[in-house]
């Protein structure tokens, strides 16, 4: 006897399955989670109210503002950080439900899955970064027009790293706390790429260090419209290539997990 199956016509999704519909969805399960609200949306406001407005922050001058404007856009890509790494680590959860395993089974392609992620940390980020800048307007923090809207999108856009970053660790970290592990990375990242403390105040040894972790790209390029100062161009193939790097090793996981159905 002869059996013959039934060929699958099904056509491929668009897109390989990406729609705004998903990253709805997405979005929706995320803002439910108190704790990544508090963290990534109240923290940096918070730490921008302790140390970018006591003593003479407000008159001393930084560039085209004052200090205080200054210490806000460091606060800003540190929010923007803490968001867009937390948008990308959700994807710790589905691994240890599963999820990951299931989409193997669908037609979704694994680069569609990865921009539903990375559009998801995105969208938080930008909301990170609107929430310091409100707070930093109304506390005293001064930059020129044009510097209040380049700051903050480039301080979003150049998130995009973390929120990269923040796949591959979720891929890497099979904790559904992934957070509470990569808090204090981000934290000591933070310092060593000369987010908290310029670089060359500490000495040409750290400023050279600085310039190679993934932090000093983002920081250096969102305070550009406001100091005009420091090596642009290092700044942007800083934060090229580390995209590249942590979207591959994004790619490269979420490949390993769904290959094991």
């Amino acid at each position: 006897m002869t059996v013959t199956l039934a060929r699958d016509n099904r056509a491929l999704p668009r897109f390989g399955g990406f729609t705004p519909a998903m990253v709805g969805l997405e979005l929706r399960r995320m803002v439910r989670n108190r704790r990544t609200v508090i963290f990534t949306l109240v923290m940096p406001a918070v730490f921008f109210l302790l140390f970018g407005t006591g003593g003479d922050y407000r008159t001393e001058r930084a560039g085209a503002g004052n200090v205080t404007g200054y210490i806000l856009v460091s606060m800003a890509v540190y929010g923007a950080m803490l968001a867009t790494t937390s948008g990308g680590a959700m994807v710790s959860i589905e691994r240890a439900a599963g999820w990951s395993r299931q989409l193997r089974l669908t037609p979704l392609r694994p680069a569609a899955y990865i921009t539903v992620k990375l559009v998801l940390a995105m969208i938080i980020g930008g909301v990170s970064v609107a929430v310091a800048f409100v707070v930093g307007a109304f506390a005293g923090a001064q930059l020129p027009a044009a510097a209040w809207v380049c700051c903050g999108l480039l301080a979003w856009v150049c998130a995009l790293v973390f929120a990269a970053f923040g796949l591959f660790m979720g891929y890497l970290l099979p904790s559904e706390n992934v957070m509470q592990i990569l808090g204090p990375v981000l934290a000591v990242l933070s310092f060593a790429g000369g987010l908290f403390v310029p670089p060359d105040q500490l000495g040409h040894t750290f400023a050279t260090i600085a310039a190679f972790t993934p932090v000093y790209g983002v920081g250096e390029i969102a305070r550009y419209p406001l100091t005009h100062d420091g090596n642009l161009w290092t700044a942007v193939l800083n934060v090229i290539v580390w995209t590249a790097v942590f979207a591959a090793g994004a790619m490269w996981r979420f490949r390993r997990d769904t290959a094991r159905v």
